[in-house]
């Protein structure tokens, strides 16, 4: 967002940088924390593979609902401010759902889901507008490194799910630390974020534009390339443990595994991603990644063993990396307007996660999962085709550009 008023100093922007990691990183924790017991929350509520994409819907409804009402709140209330109360809505939307699992009831769990979503999703643009604001007063390529650290978080609460799998600790008690954990760590992160001024009346009216950004051609297709590559995450974020456990016979905890794989992956992609991006720019990188995820996806579904399958996870991971910041740095290449455009690209990325678990969880079941994943290839096909919108805007359009 553009203010006026004097410019953070520099020490203030270093500290909203780890500030915003923290952020981005309790995110991933908090989502890795249930994700990846899938399986042991299907079996607890006695859930067919249907059954579970409907209630995986209840997540990605949430966030759906939640991302139109992000831009205006973000402006209402700062950055900050929106990241704790999206985080205390998720907090309090997991306590439900370890209600449902003590339980058993599908009810209780549900409602939990959308309140974590629409949690999620307040959450997601607030800490990218964030992003994106300390990443043009540092004058480099940041977006990338920040979605890595969410992916750290993810892979910690992989780790996390592994070894509660291993260990035999029910999933409820490892959600339920988790939400207990969770706003103590944002309420300290969200306080270093910077200062929030007070805007002009031209940069509100900019700001708060949503309605404005619906209708801009470039901003649609920065949406449509998070669609495809927002897809291709989420697919695996909600599905690939239950494939190797189904599709290949394997244990709930070797599930768990690779999941791990796969945002063990991303992580890597996103932390070496920035160097790329500087280097070949946007587009070129983006269309070599969906490449790579094309080739990760091939030997998930047809590896034949569940080695081959592993690594197919790591090259899916590695290739569905860079979509997502990359268009919410697209998004928020014009600073006056960031809240607005990254919340439009938000929610129509978001709409993966709104299709994907009950398509998924529909096709399997007449089909088998290995099949199923292959309507990811449409995804892929979508984010490779709008891959050219993620160029950056001209100087004389945003100040932000880069």
């Amino acid at each position: 967002m553009t203010t006026t008023g004097a410019p953070p100093a520099a020490a203030e922007v270093l500290r909203a940088r780890t500030a915003v990691v923290v952020a981005f990183a309790a995110n991933g924790l908090a989502f890795a924390s249930f994700i990846s017991r899938t399986p042991a929350i299907r079996d607890v509520l006695g859930l067919s593979a249907g059954q579970l994409g409907l209630l995986l819907l209840c997540l990605s409804t949430g966030a759906v609902a939640g991302l139109p009402l992000s831009g205006p709140i973000v402006h209402r209330l700062g950055p900050g401010r929106a990241v704790l109360a999206g985080a205390l809505s998720e907090c309090v939307g997991l306590a439900l759902l370890v209600i449902g699992l003590f339980t058993g009831s599908v009810a209780p769990a549900a409602i939990g889901l959308v309140f974590a979503g629409l949690g999620t999703g307040v959450w997601d643009v607030a800490m990218n507008v964030e992003g994106a604001d300390v990443e043009r007063r540092l004058g480099r390529s940041l977006m990338p490194r920040l979605h890595a650290a969410f992916s750290l978080g993810t892979v910690t609460g992989a780790g996390l799910g592994a070894a509660s799998a291993a260990m035999g600790v029910p999933v409820a008690v490892q959600i339920l630390v988790v939400a207990a954990l969770l706003p103590a760590v944002v309420t300290v992160a969200t306080r270093r974020f910077l200062p929030v001024q007070v805007a002009t009346a031209e940069e509100k009216a900019a700001g708060a534009g949503v309605l404005a950004a619906w209708r801009e051609p470039r901003t649609l297709l920065v949406g449509l390339l998070v669609l495809g590559f927002a897809f291709t995450e989420g697919s695996a974020n909600d599905w690939i443990a239950i494939a190797i456990v189904d599709g290949y016979g394997s244990g709930e905890a070797v599930g768990a595994v690779a999941f791990g794989f796969f945002v063990s992956a991303m992580t890597i992609g996103r932390l070496v991603g920035g160097s790329a991006l500087e280097r070949f720019g946007r587009v070129a990188v983006l269309r070599a990644t969906a490449v790579i995820a094309l080739a990760g996806l091939l030997l998930v579904a047809l590896g034949g063993s569940t080695p081959v399958a592993l690594c197919g996870a790591l090259l899916w991971g590695l290739g569905a990396s860079l979509g997502f910041p990359v268009g919410m740095s697209a998004a928020a290449d014009d600073p006056a307007r960031a809240a607005a455009r990254v919340s439009v690209v938000s929610s129509i990325g978001y709409t993966a996660f709104l299709a994907g678990p009950p398509l998924i969880g529909l096709l399997a079941e007449h089909a088998g999962i290995l099949r199923a994943l292959f309507v990811v290839l449409g995804a892929l096909v979508l984010g490779l085709l709008a891959s050219g919108a993620s160029r950056p805007l001209p100087l004389t359009e945003s100040t932000g550009a880069r």
